[in-house]
């Protein structure tokens, strides 16, 4: 039997348990921040592999130097999927919404040459950010600036390391899907929707953590390989993929390479296999 360190908690670690005991994988959860750890001795029990490298790479790295063990998702993995523009790049702009990255400070001249590159609205978002936190929508050219004001006062703060946004186009009418990819196969989707209250509001992000519903959906064979292209092209073996979908096109949104499990009626059949067998493989590596 295989020990798994799980650097995660909350719906992956508890969904986890029961389905990969029984493929003869055992769970356990590593708490690797928000939490004090002496450096002279490892409080973690042993592991022969770990599911996902810690969201924060900091404390992470202390983890993993503790740890000693081969990961799904090792930190080049994470730190690849985390950086978006990075992610749009190595795609091809055929796949992926047209985008501008702003390296900050720019000249007013520069950002109102990179709005005026798209029709309005824009989407900005921070390169790094997750569950849609501090993405915003502008309308108009006072707007986006005002956005970009806002970043500036983040960024003035020397301990930012990342101090780079993205201008995007607004794709309107998309279904939005998170497409899971293990070891390079698809293995189900699910479409996140806004209730229609919430959509009666002006609300647009489709983020499940933010009020949206995730149901699943059996993908064409185009969408399944566009989402396998990105998880190669990538490198990820473990990788929630995001799609906008309209009536004429298909693009990579973002990539997730700690993606939330979600129930398994979502999946295909043997999602909970080819899980246990992408475990085995880097456990064995």
């Amino acid at each position: 039997m295989y020990r798994l360190a799980v650097a995660t908690s909350a719906e992956t670690f508890e969904r986890m348990q029961g389905p990969l005991a029984a493929r003869d994988i055992e769970v356990g959860h590593v708490k690797t921040a928000e939490r004090t750890l002496a450096l002279d001795e490892s409080p973690f029990d042993e592991y022969d592999v770990g599911f996902v490298y810690p969201s924060r790479i900091m404390e992470g790295a202390v983890a993993d130097a503790m740890l000693d063990v081969p990961w799904v998702n090792d930190r080049e993995a994470i730190l690849r999927s985390r950086n978006k523009a990075d992610v749009l790049a190595r795609l091809g702009r055929a796949d992926v919404p047209e985008t501008v990255v702003v390296s900050n400070p720019a000249s007013e001249a520069e950002l109102t040459a990179a709005f005026e590159r798209f029709d309005p609205p824009v989407v900005v978002k921070p390169n790094s950010t997750t569950r849609g936190v501090g993405v915003a929508k502008a309308h108009d050219l006072d707007s986006f600036l005002g956005i970009v004001d806002y970043l500036d006062l983040v960024h003035d703060y020397r301990a930012v390391g990342d101090q780079s946004f993205l201008v995007q186009e607004y794709v309107a009418d998309a279904a939005d899907y998170r497409v899971m990819v293990v070891d390079g196969e698809y293995v189900g989707a699910v479409e996140r929707r806004l209730p229609d209250a919430s959509r009666a509001q002006g609300r647009w992000k489709h983020n499940v953590h933010r009020g949206a519903e995730a149901e699943g959906q059996e993908l064409p064979a185009a969408l399944r390989e566009l989402a396998e292209d990105a998880a190669d092209e990538l490198e990820i073996p473990y990788l929630g993929v995001d799609l906008l979908v309209t009536e004429d096109r298909a693009v990579v949104n973002e990539t997730n390479a700690r993606p939330t499990i979600d129930s398994a009626t979502k999946y295909e059949d043997g999602f909970w296999d080819d899980l246990a067998a992408l475990i085995r493989q880097t456990a064995e590596q």
